[in-house]
């Protein structure tokens, strides 16, 4: 198994995201939230065995996605991509910093930050300054 981590760019709280997977634009045929990508990954079925797709919000590993399938997704432009298709339900994981970094990056399972239980999957999130600071400091 291996995971995605990707940057979540012009978002700025989980719930923008599912917000913004909610749309018709974000979705597959299949009604399906997917991400497309401009390069397939050669990893694919390492990442189709389990793996997650790790959200980089504001500067922090804050949610996954299960990986459902890779579909090929043809753009105006002829260029063929990759479409990973995600399950809908959004886990929140402890809050992690992470660099910038351009486009999507494997994951070991061993460096995933955990999900967090169930009795805080509902919580109101921290802001994200403050949720930065605490992982920093070796608290989240």
């Amino acid at each position: 198994m291996l995971h995605l981590q990707k940057l979540s760019v012009g978002t700025e709280t989980v719930e923008d995201l599912t917000a913004w997977q909610a749309t018709r634009r974000a979705q597959t045929p299949d009604g399906l939230p997917r991400h497309v990508t401009r390069m397939w990954p050669k990893r694919e079925a390492e990442l189709l065995n389990g793996g997650s797709i790790f959200w980089v919000i504001k500067g922090m590993i804050l949610c996954r996605q299960s990986i459902v399938r890779l579909d090929e997704y043809d753009s105006a432009d002829g260029v063929r991509r990759c479409a990973i298709v995600l399950d809908p339900e959004v886990v929140r994981v402890a809050a992690t910093p992470r660099r910038p970094f351009q486009g999507w990056r494997y994951l070991q399972p061993g460096d995933a930050p955990p999900d967090l239980s169930k009795t805080r999957q509902g919580e109101e999130p921290l802001p994200p300054e403050l949720s930065a600071a605490l992982a920093e400091i070796g608290i989240l």
